[in-house]
């Protein structure tokens, strides 16, 4: 069984994004929770990020791609998650 480079970066990109998604952004998450503080976190590219994975899972949803739907829609849920706190944090400044 030949592995050719296209399926290497292929599944790199999949095991890193899925880390992203559930290691990366709960840690932000957890941290934003402990300090009851969104302070010194980009609002703008939390908010980029969601609408990405929003448009990423619409496209995998529009190609019948069920991975791209729930790798993307993963993201949806972890940066949705930082986006409420966000909302939440600044509301008790």
């Amino acid at each position: 069984m030949d592995i050719t480079f296209a399926a290497i970066i292929g599944i790199l990109t999949v095991v890193i994004g899925i880390l992203v998604k559930i290691i990366g952004f709960p840690d932000q998450f957890m941290k934003n929770y402990k300090r009851k503080s969104t302070e010194g976190l980009s609002s703008m590219f939390i908010l980029l990020a969601f609408v990405s994975y929003i448009l990423w899972t619409i496209h995998g949803y529009l190609q019948n791609d069920l991975v791209l739907v729930v790798g993307q829609g993963v993201g949806i849920l972890t940066t949705g998650m930082i986006v409420f706190q966000l909302v939440h944090y600044r509301k008790k400044k």
